[in-house]
């Protein structure tokens, strides 16, 4: 298995509720993982025990077979091969697109750099735009090159945090089938948290739903709709029988 977390299990301080109790998930790679819940559910703190922003009290967290976190274990955020797009995109905004898709690459020489930006440029489609500024692009253009900064190191997964948030209704809709695109193009083991069920739908292959921080439902997008609908066909329908309503 390319990624395996098992038994998570996570506290934030001065709480008396887990905000993650015992959280299990294998991915293949190459997989887009959907984590859905509502706030407070636990669903991003699953992203920050992976990226190694929080430690957990329990569980062990394993990417292609090397342990990132157990109980005798912690690599640091840095040296976990991850990366990150924020809600906000995070973009520096005295920097072009290239500088800000260039900034994780200081290992390479010019010569690599100037490849792999070319690479990540064709990806999410922004040929053309690497010496604009952030605030010269939309909301749109921007999330692009937030992914394309996270993609450009290679790294083994890469975590989306409610990835549409900032962006608006109508502009949602033509990004969503994008983000997938790029992210099946790029092969990229991916997982993004959302509490919108239409973003799970449209871009997991599978959706994790949590419920106060335990895992509710695990299955593909299709099967979450055939639970839906068995739930309410099981609700008893509302009798039309006046003498059986008052009674």
């Amino acid at each position: 298995m390319f990624v395996s977390i098992e038994n998570l299990s996570f506290s934030y301080p001065n709480t008396r509720v887990p905000a993650l109790d015992n959280f299990s998930l294998q991915i293949e790679k190459g997989e887009v993982i959907s984590i859905l819940g509502r706030s407070g559910s636990g669903k991003s703190t699953v992203l920050r025990l992976l990226a190694g922003l929080e430690k957990p009290s329990n569980g062990k967290i394993a990417i292609q077979d090397q342990v990132l976190v157990d109980d005798r274990n912690f690599v640091q955020p840095e040296k976990r091969g991850i990366g990150m797009v924020f809600q906000d995109y995070a973009l520096f905004p005295h920097l072009t697109v290239a500088d800000n898709i260039l900034f994780g690459l200081f290992r390479l020489k010019k010569a690599a750099k100037q490849k792999r930006l070319q690479e990540v440029l064709e990806l999410v489609e922004l040929q053309g735009y690497a010496k604009r500024y952030p605030h010269q692009l939309s909301g749109g253009q921007q999330q692009r090159v937030a992914i394309a900064r996270a993609l450009a190191p290679n790294p083994y997964l890469l975590l989306l945090d409610e990835p549409f948030s900032n962006l608006d209704a109508e502009l949602q809709e033509k990004i969503r089938k994008e983000l997938r695109d790029i992210l099946k193009k790029a092969n990229i083991t991916s997982i993004f948290v959302t509490h919108d069920e239409k973003d799970a739908h449209i871009l997991a292959d599978r959706i994790v739903k949590i419920r106060n921080g335990r895992t509710d439902f695990i299955g593909r997008p299709c099967d979450l709709l055939d639970v839906y609908r068995n739930e309410k066909q099981s609700i008893p329908p509302v009798s039309e029988d006046k003498e059986l309503l008052y009674t």
